[in-house]
């Protein structure tokens, strides 16, 4: 088997007598997003909180560039969790919540960088804005930004558009796609949108009653006849579209 950037091997999660995580394995290449799907319920937060360091699983390996992380602490891992809220600093502004990540490099560095995520996110003249007045796509930008300019070794997202509208969310997932590219940056993007998982994902795995199916292509996924995609017009325009970009 060829070397995997995040590998997980046998992983079991129990709470109380209640099995979460029933013996997942996964893999995820080097710039690679997975899209991960299942239903409110099924593991897939548990998962990401586990692979953050924020969990700890019951049995297992983790291993990312080779390297066991299961016994490190979050902050030695250099994994940012997203969640769907922006969680930005209220008594920041937009410049400086980005900027927070970069608080232990020279201070002479910090602005130029800040400056350039903020072009790259399309909000260069909103930097000296506090939290309170942006909207929620604007939060939600920043708080990518400041997820991004540390440049992360994994990049795990819980739902993270899931309460913005339909046109604001088409936007961020542009701009997700965007910004991953250019930074070759690998990613986990958990949603229970089928739409949007095909979309965001280079590839998709799905988690089901604790157990996680990882296919090799979105087409083995369409094909499988458990993969719940029940809308063949739909699966094939979105995977045309997406070809299309490239």
């Amino acid at each position: 088997m060829s070397e995997a950037f995040l590998r997980i091997k046998q992983l079991h999660k129990w709470f109380g007598q209640n099995q979460i995580l029933k013996n997942i394995n996964l893999d995820l290449s080097d710039g690679q997003t997975l899209s991960l799907i299942g239903a409110s319920g099924s593991g897939k937060t548990t998962l990401l909180k586990i692979i953050a360091g924020l969990e700890n699983a019951n049995q297992g390996q983790i291993y990312l560039r080779e390297n066991r992380i299961d016994a490190l602490s979050p902050q030695q891992r250099k994994i940012i969790y997203l969640y769907q809220d922006a969680l930005l600093f209220p008594h920041l502004s937009a410049f400086e919540n980005i900027a927070f990540g970069l608080r232990l490099q020279k201070a002479k560095h910090i602005p130029a960088q800040v400056n350039a995520m903020l072009d790259k996110l399309g909000m260069q003249d909103q930097g000296h804005k506090m939290p309170n007045q942006l909207s929620g796509g604007q939060k939600q930008r920043i708080a990518f930004g400041r997820a991004l300019v540390i440049q992360p070794q994994l990049l795990l997202l819980d739902e993270p558009f899931g309460a913005l509208d339909p046109e604001i969310r088409s936007h961020m997932q542009k701009l997700f796609k965007t910004l991953v590219s250019s930074q070759n940056l690998s990613a986990i993007f958990v949603t229970h949108d089928l739409k949007e998982a095909i979309i965001i994902g280079d590839n998709i795995a799905k988690i089901e009653q604790g157990s996680l199916i990882q296919y090799d292509s979105k087409k083995a996924f369409y094909q499988d006849d458990k993969s719940g995609v029940n809308d063949e017009i739909l699966f094939w325009k979105h995977l045309k579209n997406e070809t299309n970009e490239d």
